[in-house]
């Protein structure tokens, strides 16, 4: 027989659709977000429970976790055991949870991350605390479902005789929510019920008089009381938990750190491991060691500092770069009348109160009809016993037990409860006592049938009877707020001396782009002689820096590199510094031009000025050269293809500038002619350039002195000449002739510097050769002089660079 298949030709989005939507919805119902009234997760619920069912409470012996995961599985919660296993471990951890609802034997982990024992190693049983939980949970206080397999019943809700999800918190994520309640102190959240059900309408900043704020069972320091409010308004808001740590000194003038208290869900080992790593890196010099003395008694993590470094500057530092703190985000999301809400304070407070007159209701109503059908029986018993020769005949006369309730509700009128209770009657109970104790029982039912119709006639006394009931948990629970909270987010300022120690140290870059920094102790040992690099090679920068001061370095495509002086590598002055390149990574055919150390950019009227061999110029506030991201280099000019950047340096508002082109062109104006920019822009013409002409010489001028430039050109000849030469004209015009034009081999400029008689003139050829000239020596030409001939082109070869030295330092080279 051939079976039929049917098949159903839908929508993939329909599909799609359809099964995501009962997924989400199983998710966010059913297991990831706690119900607002008890606070709980499906499955921890059902932990609960299964312990409460099997008598695996705080008053008896501790039983095998296994056992208690296997009959959570078998009856109410079909899944993997190791969720389970789990959720079970984590209500255990008294760094996760503010009063645990279980106690564990055995290794149930630690704030360190490590995992738990095996469920068949670890014990468990319920917390005292677990038990208000689900106390009452007999007396049909709660909805009761049936399992999975319809095999058993299950609550929906725990009675929940304390508000747990205040008082615990709760964290998850499922389909389209998350959620992030912290834990809360017992007594002020038990207070904060009490003042809502005796104010229906109390307001925020009433109810944050008793409740002040969150209280982690890890401790630690909160700030931000405004981040409190506005979760408590809204349901969202922000808040900073940091460690609670001491700067105390110990000897040789040394400091240490002393942290006895981290915040919330951070991970001991994960941070110990990370600052000690900013120590092995080299990021943080300050730290010399760091231990984790942390035992039995509690946390303690030390972090001991180097000699003469300050401990609450590194203890700054650690708290913005570190777990030492965080940021904590409220997001308290709940399961509140089967959906999930956002919660506010008050609105969780009011579930959880609904939940209470619900429960207490029920009870009452249970408690109601259970003594009324004792009373009824008591009554039955007490008229028994006041004709007990009549019923004891009756009772003998009959034939049997079900004769015997027919004759006695037939002859006296009792009922068919009363008659079971009097068939069931043993004979010593016939004594005169009994009817004492009777009527003493009468009398106490009486008082609790008024008592119980009382609470549920009147809603005052409903409320008076959870007040008392959450007094009393008050009382038997309450322990010390854990965490300290403070108003206001402390702005946590850096200075750069925490992690730099200060030190002299000698900065040397070479044109060819080796670079390093030296201890005074190395270059002193080599006089400051011998620098090692190659021949072919010169110094480009040589400056006594701190560690704790800046470099930036130009180069020829428009770019410049922020480097700071203490991430440079250490290396002795007679070897070869480490090419730019390996520290930042820089473009083919990338060169460096000039480079200038600084101990602070906060330099008002200070700016950066820059040229391109096209001629165009521009002049940039040397205040937005600061970056904090510098692992590449950072455009400062935006250059033109074919053209490329020839200078870098600085000027003031008060300089001038000397402009000169290669066909001996020279224009001087004053600084404010060059508008400020900022970093990224192209410029602006500073010289009118013909047809392959190109800008060579770039020099700033101070008015206030007499000054002099070297001009050097591609024959070999070199003058020196007064700028008073070059008339004072505006920007981006033609100039002056600074040179004579001959019309056979013409002189063409190679460079124009500025020159005191204190300095020689270097001129390095492409054959390697040094001409050392001294400066003072150079007889003063004027403007159209094409100067005197010091350099033997045909036999040294054609020009490479040129510059000045002070004299002293050309006689130690």
């Amino acid at each position: 027989m051939s079976q039929t298949e049917v098949f159903q030709d839908l929508p993939l989005e329909e599909v799609m659709g359809d099964r995501f939507g009962r997924y989400s919805k199983y998710i966010i119902q059913d297991r990831a977000l706690p119900d607002a009234r008890d606070g709980l997760k499906p499955v921890q619920r059902r932990i609960l429970y299964a312990m409460h069912t099997e008598g695996n409470t705080h008053d008896k012996p501790f039983r095998k976790s296994a056992k208690t995961v296997g009959n959570v599985i078998g009856n109410y919660h079909p899944h993997g055991d190791s969720s389970v296993y789990e959720a079970m471990v984590r209500m255990s951890q008294d760094w996760k949870a503010r009063h645990m609802l279980i106690e564990m034997h055995g290794n149930n982990g630690s704030v360190d991350g490590d995992p738990p024992a095996a469920m068949r190693y670890t014990e468990a049983r319920l917390s005292a605390i677990a038990t208000e939980m689900l106390r009452d949970i007999g007396k049909k206080t709660v909805e009761f479902v049936p399992n999975f397999d319809d095999q058993d019943m299950e609550p929906t809700v725990l009675p929940a005789r304390f508000p747990n999800l205040l008082v615990n918190g709760s964290t998850g994520i499922s389909a389209g929510y998350a959620t992030d309640i912290p834990p809360h102190a017992l007594d002020e959240v038990l207070d904060a019920v009490l003042m809502r059900l005796e104010k229906p309408q109390t307001t925020v900043d009433e109810l944050m008089t008793v409740i002040k704020g969150p209280d982690f069972p890890t401790g630690g320091i909160i700030q931000g009381v405004d981040g409190i409010k506005k979760a408590y308004e809204t349901g969202r808001g922000k808040i900073i938990v940091r460690a609670k740590a001491a700067v105390e000194s110990i000897k040789g003038g040394k400091e240490q750190i002393v942290i006895t208290e981290l915040p919330y869900d951070v991970n001991k080992a994960n941070l110990v491991k990370k600052i000690d790593e900013q120590r092995v890196d080299k990021r943080l010099e300050g730290i010399a060691d760091i231990r984790d003395e942390s035992d039995r008694t509690g946390l303690r993590v030390v972090i001991e500092l180097k000699k003469d470094v300050p401990g609450q500057g590194i203890l700054n530092y650690l708290f913005k770069t570190t777990d030492l703190q965080v940021a904590y985000n409220f997001n308290m999301i709940a399961i509140h009348n089967r959906r999930p809400t956002l919660m506010t304070l008050p609105l969780l407070l009011d579930a959880y109160i609904a939940h209470q007159k619900e429960v207490v209701t029920n009870r009452s109503i249970y408690d109601l009809q259970k003594a009324k059908e004792r009373s009824h029986i008591v009554e039955g018993l007490m008229k028994a016993l006041s004709i007990l020769d009549e019923v004891i005949a009756t009772i003998r006369a009959s034939k049997d037990k079900k004769d015997a309730k027919a004759n006695l509700q037939g002859q006296f009128d009792f009922t068919e409860a009363q008659s079971e209770a009097i068939v069931s009657l043993q004979l010593y109970r016939l004594t005169n006592t009994d009817i004492t104790e009777l009527k003493l029982e009468q009398d106490e039912l009486n008082q609790t049938i008024a008592k119980l119709e009382g609470i549920l006639q009147s809603d005052t006394k409903l409320v008076r009877v959870i007040k008392q009931e959450l007094q009393d948990i008050k009382k038997r629970f309450t322990e010390p707020r854990r965490s300290k909270i403070e108003q206001d987010i402390e702005d946590i300022k850096i200075t750069l001396d925490v992690l730099v120690p200060s030190e002299e140290v000698v900065v040397t870059l070479t044109k060819d782009g080796y670079i390093k920094r030296t201890s005074t102790r190395s270059h002193a040992a080599s006089n400051g002689q011998d620098l090692a690099m190659k021949d072919s090679d010169y110094v480009l920068y040589e400056g006594l820096l701190n560690t704790q001061h800046h470099l930036l370095l130009f180069t020829n495509k428009g770019n410049y590199i922020y480097q700071p002086v203490h991430e440079l590598p250490d290396i002795r002055w007679k070897e070869l510094g480490q090419h730019i390149s390996s520290i930042v990574p820089t473009g083919e055919d990338e060169t460096i031009l000039a480079a200038y150390g600084f101990a602070t950019f906060e330099q008002p009227a200070m700016y950066v000025l820059t040229a391109t061999k096209e001629g165009q110029i521009k002049r940039s506030p040397l205040a937005d050269y600061a970056v904090s991201r510098y692992s590449k280099s950072i455009k400062t000019m935006n250059v033109k293809a074919g053209d490329e950047m020839i200078y870098a340096g600085f000027v003031t508002d008060e300089a001038e500038l000397l402009l000169t082109t290669d066909t001996g062109y020279a224009l001087r104006f004053p600084i404010e002619e060059l508008p400020i920019t900022g970093v990224k822009t192209g410029g602006v013409k500073g010289i009118t350039l013909k047809t392959d002409e190109t800008l060579v010489g770039v020099n700033v001028l101070n008015p206030s002195e007499t000054e002099y430039v070297a001009v050097v050109t591609q024959r070999g000849a070199v003058k020196k000449m007064n700028v008073a030469e070059v008339e004072l004209a505006n920007r981006a015009k033609r100039g002056v002739k600074i040179l004579t034009e001959l019309k056979t081999n013409p002189h063409r400029l190679v460079a124009v510097v500025k020159a005191t008689d204190d300095e020689q003139l270097v001129i390095g050829t492409e054959k390697g050769v040094q001409e050392l000239l001294d400066v003072q020596a150079l007889s003063r030409a004027d403007r159209l002089s094409n100067g005197s001939f010091k350099i033997d082109i045909t036999a040294d070869g054609a020009i490479s660079y040129v510059l000045t030295v002070k004299k002293e330092q050309a006689e130690e080279n």
